[in-house]
């Protein structure tokens, strides 16, 4: 309950004062002149000019409001390091009791770290938490912050006035002196870097809390598998050269063998992704002879910037005999030589269309185009009825590589193209548009080479389950066979056409190893805050796959059959770092979050991180342990004063802050009270004058 005093004045103040001069005035006057009764007049003038200042006393009805304490458990991932977990449970536990106990205490726990909305952030942000948790608290209520933490934040204040309330911040410090720890930092990576060149990585080895002992062996894995080995001096700059074997992202793991007694092994390899992008697809597309579908080739091709497109066709076969000058035979000589023998290697697909032997290519540039394929190139036959005559490729060193031989026989009855059962598995041929179905929207082709499989897989059929498109692997390299010559009457959009554009792209990147259309593959992509683990086959069932988490824990996860060749599984990817799923075949690696995240920097505890911000708000940082026992401060009440800290105890500060519930308003000279006291002086006073 609070009195107080207040004034509601009937007349301007300016105006009460002015009739209390020229009264006060008069009143002097009269005393000094001794005129009988004066002092009675200055009463009544005096308790007039109170009349009209109206006085008021007012009592208000307020109740205390709780001053909150905010106790905030640290859960990032280094808290999970050792015995740390624990210990920081059991002193939240006490101190929670003790806070709770506490009359007009009201007690707030924040679980934070370094994860924002369920996912992960780059390291461990507890200032962050506490200003959403005290976000709807007036600042004059915080009674103060207590810590359980290891140390180790990366959000702390530069100054006191950017915690936005005026209270003491106590922290606790898990863990022991003395703790160490080896470490792998990166000092330089590239982002990106082109297929089949070597990368420069640099890093560091760094051992905290001990001198060292001389060399560390590290392990450098790309993708999962081992790609070298260095020696390399703790402190010291090394450098590893990686190349980069494929597009999408190359993971480079630089792994550093245990240091004996350190705090945790899981920093000791550090991470790097660097995206490969192919400078340049190129395809060598040689045209036996003029045809109506032989732009569809070239303008597929040149419509792709990153293919560099070669192109010759033979107009004019050696033995053809008419007269015409040499010098009007041809714009450029074929460079036969140049391209099949001295320069083959340097392309990344060569596609024959329509092509038949007629003296041009000797045999021994064939051998080198099969020597080409199982070194690890890639060949697309796309054949008409020359395929079955005596001038086929069939008939050259390149048969050993093809997927089918011919039988001779060629359909010239109208088609509609199908995908087969394992087809509608394969990524080139799956989920084609217009495919759905038994019957596609597809328009008729009109013509097909028979031909009796070898080998290979036939992804697309004819007439009688006649294959129509076959794919092959043979040694590190691919081939593929189209067994008709009529896919430009889609590209023509004859009766609606079909999807030519889709089909083809696929077809030539299948053949130059893009890895999205990989046959068989197992994937691990980061999307947001989950992990998709995909598996692409052309069986009919799967195994489970082992995922292990960043932290090295491990669980077994079943996939999903989404589609036809695709199952897949979705995982909560709440751990910063390296994530690895292997179905015991293969492996795939995602990095969620910055690839070596800051939560891992260093794990060595420290008070030394909160010790300024503890020192400015007049609290205090202290470790929770003590000859490995739990060993907290007692929690007091404090009103007021610097010190809120001392060798057993921290405080928190109560404040005064309270909620009016009512006000009572007593007018002092209004009513019978005021009129029965200005009467009784007026009264007094002409009874002195008349005696």
């Amino acid at each position: 309950m609070n009195l107080s005093l207040a004034f509601a004045p009937v007349l301007p103040l300016a105006l009460i004062a002015a009739l209390g001069l020229v009264a006060l005035a008069l009143a002097v006057w009269a005393i000094v002149s001794g005129i009988r009764g004066s002092w009675l007049r200055l009463a009544a003038v005096a308790a007039l000019l109170i009349a009209l200042l109206d006085p008021i006393v007012s009592r208000e009805d307020r109740e205390p409001l709780p001053s909150v304490v905010a106790l905030v458990t640290d859960k990032s991932q280094s808290q999970m390091l050792g015995n740390r977990a624990a210990e920081t449970e059991a002193a939240r536990a006490s101190l929670a009791k003790s806070l709770a106990a506490m009359p007009n205490v009201e007690l707030r726990e924040v679980a934070a770290g370094n994860d924002r909305d369920g996912v992960e952030t780059d390291g461990t942000r507890l200032f962050e938490a506490v200003g959403q948790a005290l976000s709807d608290v007036p600042p004059d209520r915080v009674a103060g912050v207590v810590m359980l933490t290891d140390g180790q934040v990366h959000d702390v204040p530069k100054d006191v006035g950017q915690l936005g309330f005026n209270a003491p911040v106590h922290a606790l410090i898990s863990g022991r002196d003395g703790e160490i720890d080896r470490r792998v930092a990166v000092t330089l990576a590239p982002r990106f870097g082109l297929v089949g060149q070597k990368q420069k990585i640099a890093y560091r080895v760094i051992d905290s809390g001990t001198a060292g002992g001389g060399r560390v062996k590290v392990s450098i894995r790309r993708d999962g598998q081992p790609v070298g080995e260095a020696s390399v001096i703790p402190g010291e700059t090394a450098n590893a050269e990686v190349e980069i074997t494929h597009a999408g992202d190359n993971i480079v793991e630089i792994d550093a063998e245990p240091l004996a007694g350190e705090l945790t092994a899981l920093n000791n390899r550090a991470v790097v992704t660097v995206e490969g992008i192919r400078e340049h697809l190129r395809v060598l597309l040689v045209s036996g002879e003029p045809h109506a579908g032989e732009r569809t080739w070239r303008n597929l091709l040149k419509s792709d910037a990153s293919v560099d497109l070669v192109h010759f066709t033979i107009l004019r076969p050696p033995e053809k005999q008419d007269g015409t000058p040499i010098n009007e035979l041809s714009l450029i000589a074929f460079p036969t030589r140049e391209l099949f023998q001295e320069k083959i290697s340097e392309f990344d697909l060569i596609i024959f269309d329509r092509y038949q032997r007629r003296g041009i290519l000797p045999a021994i540039y064939f051998d080198n185009i099969s020597r080409y394929v199982r070194d690890g190139g890639a060949v697309l036959v796309a054949s008409g009825p020359d395929f079955s005559g005596a001038g086929s490729l069939f008939r050259t060193p390149l048969a050993s590589v093809l997927p089918a031989d011919p039988t001779g026989g060629v359909v010239e009855d109208p088609f509609v193209p199908l995908v087969s059962d394992i087809g509608r598995r394969h990524p080139v041929t799956r989920d084609l548009p217009g495919g759905a179905g038994d019957k596609p929207s597809w328009a008729p082709w009109f013509r097909m080479v028979e031909v009796a499989p070898s080998g290979g897989t036939s992804v697309m059929q004819g007439p009688g389950g006649k294959p129509l498109l076959l794919l092959s692997r043979e040694g590190k390299g691919r081939v593929g066979l189209l067994t008709s010559d009529h896919v430009w009457l889609w590209a023509r959009g004859f009766e609606g056409g079909g999807p030519h554009g889709v089909l083809l792209r696929r077809l030539a990147h299948w053949l130059m190893k893009e890895p999205d259309l990989e046959e068989e593959a197992l994937r691990l992509t980061a999307r947001g805050r989950d992990l998709v683990v995909e598996r692409q086959t052309l069986g009919t069932e799967v195994k489970p796959v082992e995922v292990t988490r960043p932290t090295g824990a491990k669980q077994t996860v079943a996939l999903r059959q989404e589609r036809a060749g695709l199952w897949r599984a979705t995982l909560e990817g709440r751990e910063l770092g390296l994530w690895r799923v292997t179905d015991g075949e293969r492996t795939a690696l995602a990095n969620v979050g910055p690839a070596n995240p800051r939560e891992y920097t260093d794990v060595l505890s420290t008070p030394k991180v909160l010790a300024p911000i503890a020192a400015a708000t007049g609290g205090s940082v202290r470790r929770m342990i003590k000859d490995d026992k739990l060993a907290l401060p007692r929690v007091l009440p404090v009103r007021a004063g610097a010190t809120m800290a001392g060798s057993d105890w921290i405080g928190v500060r109560l404040t005064e802050a309270s909620v009016l519930k009512g006000v009572d308003r007593l007018p002092l000279f209004t009513g019978f009270l005021g009129l029965a006291i200005l009467l009784g002086l007026v009264s007094a006073m002409w009874w002195r004058e008349g005696r």
